[in-house]
């Protein structure tokens, strides 16, 4: 068991030292895998900090919460659940904004979306979780 897992340490430690990509295969099909700069990594949004952020507008007025994170199925498009509406969690409706069009308050305490009104949240397309 000790000469396993040294043997899987060892080889955790050889790819994290590589900083160029490396062939991996998964189910039969050759996948590059890359070297991540963990240190840049380390300095993002954590999602689990990002839920429940409330979202201000221009003038400072809270429009809205992350509910919730959705990558699309290409891997491509982040997007950020918004609850709109309603008081304590009652009679509010849920939609959706690309995350890019989020910027981080200046507090890093929550997010403002530019030009948007509890109205112009309200008049989006509810969004449904699909099954």
């Amino acid at each position: 068991m000790k000469m396993i897992m040294n043997t899987a340490m060892g080889v955790m430690m050889t790819v994290a030292a590589m900083s160029a990509s490396v062939p991996a295969f998964a189910q039969g099909t050759q996948q590059m895998v890359s070297a991540i700069d963990v240190k840049a990594v380390a300095l993002g949004y954590r999602a689990s900090k990002i839920l429940g952020s409330h979202i201000t507008n221009d003038k400072g007025e809270t429009i809205g919460k992350i509910d919730d994170l959705i990558v699309s199925r290409d891997q491509r498009a982040l997007f950020a659940i918004v609850s709109v509406g309603g008081y304590l969690g009652i009679g509010d409706k849920l939609i959706a904004v690309r995350y890019e069009d989020l910027r981080a308050s200046t507090d890093d305490k929550g997010f403002a979306l530019a030009g948007a009104t509890k109205d112009s949240l309200k008049s989006l397309p509810e969004f449904i979780y699909a099954k």
